[in-house]
C-alpha cells in the first residue's frame, strides 16, 4: 500500500506537535522513523491510520484521503495489549472476529502465523504464560491475520531485553521479506532502523519535522553481521551526527 503526506501537520490547541511533513512512500517499502522523544513519531503513525485528523495537510493511503480510520492495515503498539482470558490462538483471530467475521475459516492462517513468529507450540498458551517477547510475537501475527496492505508499528520492541528485541528484529524482517507488505516502524533506536528500513526518516526535536531520509542500501536478509558492515556505520554516523547538531545528544568529551 503507497502512503503519500503532503504538508501534513498536527496542532494540539495551541502547541504545534508536528511541523508540515511531506513524505512519499512506496508500495511494499519497509520505512523507519527516528527521533527524541516528543517529536510527533506516534503522531504521524496514528493519522496515517486515520486515529487522529491532520490540522493541516494532504495524507493519503492506498491512493485514498485518510479521513477517517484505516482498515486495510495491521498496527502494533509498544505493549502487546492481549486479553488475558484468550490464549495466543484466540488473541489472533480477536481481530477477525472484530470486524464482524467467523474466526473458523481463519484458524488456519492464525495457526501458520504463530508458526512463522516462533510460537507453533504456543497457540494454546495464555499471556501470563508467555515472555514479554512470546507476546509481543502474537500481537505481531494478530495485525498479519487479515492480510494487511500496511503496516504499523510503535516502538513495538521498546519493552523487551537486547537480546529478545534482537531476535525481534531478524524475525521482523523474515516476515516481511516473504510478504512485502508496507511498514512504517518508529523507533528511538538508530542501531534498529538502519537495520530494518530500506529508508530511514530522521525527525527533528518538537514540532517534529523531517530533518533527512537516508537511504540504507545494505542487503538483506541483515542478520548479526551486519553491524560491521561499512554502510551500517556510515548510515548511523550519519543520523547520529544529525541529533548532535540538533543538541538531541551530546558528546562526552564536550
Amino acid at each position: 500500500m503507497k502512503v503519500r503526506l503532503a504538508g501534513v501537520e498536527r496542532r494540539f490547541g495551541p502547541m504545534q506537535a508536528l511541523a508540515p511533513v511531506s513524505l512519499d512512500i512506496a508500495d511494499g517499502e519497509f520505512i523507519a522513523i527516528v527521533g527524541p522523544s516528543g517529536c510527533g513519531k506516534s503522531t504521524l503513525l496514528r493519522m496515517v491510520a486515520g486515529l487522529l485528523p491532520a490540522s493541516a495537510g494532504v495524507l493519503e493511503a492506498g491512493g485514498r484521503a485518510v479521513t477517517a480510520p484505516v482498515t486495510e492495515l495491521g498496527i502494533v503498539f509498544q505493549q502487546p495489549v492481549l486479553l488475558d482470558w484468550r490464549d495466543a490462538l484466540g488473541n489472533v483471530l480477536f481481530q477477525v472476529e472484530m470486524r464482524g467475521q467467523r474466526p473458523g475459516p481463519w484458524r488456519e492462517r492464525a495457526l501458520a502465523l504463530l508458526d512463522q513468529v516462533g510460537l507453533k507450540d504456543f497457540a494454546r498458551s495464555y499471556p501470563h504464560a508467555l515472555s514479554g517477547g512470546m507476546r509481543q510475537r502474537v500481537a505481531i501475527a494478530r495485525a498479519l491475520v487479515h492480510e494487511p496492505g500496511l503496516l504499523l508499528m510503535d516502538e513495538p520492541f521498546g519493552a523487551l531485553d537486547a537480546l529478545t528485541r534482537e531476535q525481534m528484529r531478524i524475525d521482523l524482517e523474515a516476515i516481511w521479506l516473504r510478504r512485502r507488505m508496507t511498514v512504517l516502524f518508529v523507533t528511538h533506536s538508530v542501531d534498529e532502523a538502519v537495520l530494518l528500513a530500506d529508508r530511514v526518516v530522521v525527525m527533528s526535536p518538537r514540532p517534529g519535522r523531517v530533518e533527512q531520509v537516508l537511504t540504507i542500501g545494505l542487503p538483506r536478509p541483515r542478520g548479526l553481521g551486519a553491524r560491521r558492515a561499512p554502510e551500517f556505520l556510515r548510515a548511523e554516523e550519519a543520523i547520529t551526527s544529525i541529533f548532535l547538531e540538533r543538541g538531541v545528544l551530546s558528546r562526552a568529551d564536550a
